[in-house]
């Protein structure tokens, strides 16, 4: 299951799919520069030294074989593009939020909503972050009452794994019941069932 981890720029994306994935991950970080500063903002992130220029990659096994696939996407607006390339195929996005910037998730859920993408959010606690609860996050974020909303610490793997866990279950939850339909047959009732047989009426 192809997932995308999602969020505003130094929200922790890169943290969490360190801290699950089993196996070494892929990330494409660079250094940040005095140029990037007009377009970066630092608010909040004093101590942050680099930023993802193009995807973090990870993997997670959960029990019964269900291997989920973490795709990280840059947070900056810059790299829209390049995350609605990521994002295709992808069944689920986990969208990380952090409340000294809360109102910065928007743009993110706007994205993850305009491409049809069923999300869980993740609030991650940073130390000096404003602590509030879910049902305030809730209202705050405007989040509809199915989506999964909750709290972790993307360095600890109990809580990160929760919300992972929660997402994919959203995301299972919201496919198809039935694994017998053919959306070709759906989108087309007159579609035969069997090529060969319709052929075979047509010959004299």
């Amino acid at each position: 299951m192809k997932l995308v981890v999602a969020g505003p720029f130094g929200v922790g994306k890169t943290t969490l799919i360190r801290t699950l994935s089993e196996i070494a991950t892929l990330h494409t970080e660079e250094a940040m520069t005095e140029t990037g500063r007009p377009v970066d903002d630092l608010a909040g992130l004093p101590e942050k030294a680099t930023t993802t220029v193009a995807v973090d990659f990870g993997r997670l096994t959960l029990p019964g074989n269900l291997v989920l696939y973490m795709f990280g996407t840059p947070g900056q607006r810059r790299f829209f593009p390049l995350w609605q390339d990521i994002a295709r195929g992808a069944l689920g996005a986990l969208v990380l939020a952090d409340t000294r910037r809360l109102a910065d998730s928007f743009e993110i859920m706007d994205m993850v909503e305009e491409q049809g993408l069923p999300y869980a959010v993740a609030v991650n606690c940073f130390p000096d972050a404003p602590v509030h609860s879910v049902e305030v996050l809730r209202t705050h974020l405007d989040l509809h009452p199915a989506t999964p909303l909750l709290l972790c610490d993307a360095r600890e793997r109990g809580a990160s794994l929760d919300a992972l866990i929660a997402l994919a279950e959203h995301v299972l939850d919201g496919l198809p019941t039935d694994p017998a339909a053919d959306p070709v047959d759906a989108a087309d009732p007159a579609a035969p069932a069997d090529p060969a047989a319709s052929a075979a009426e047509e010959r004299p």
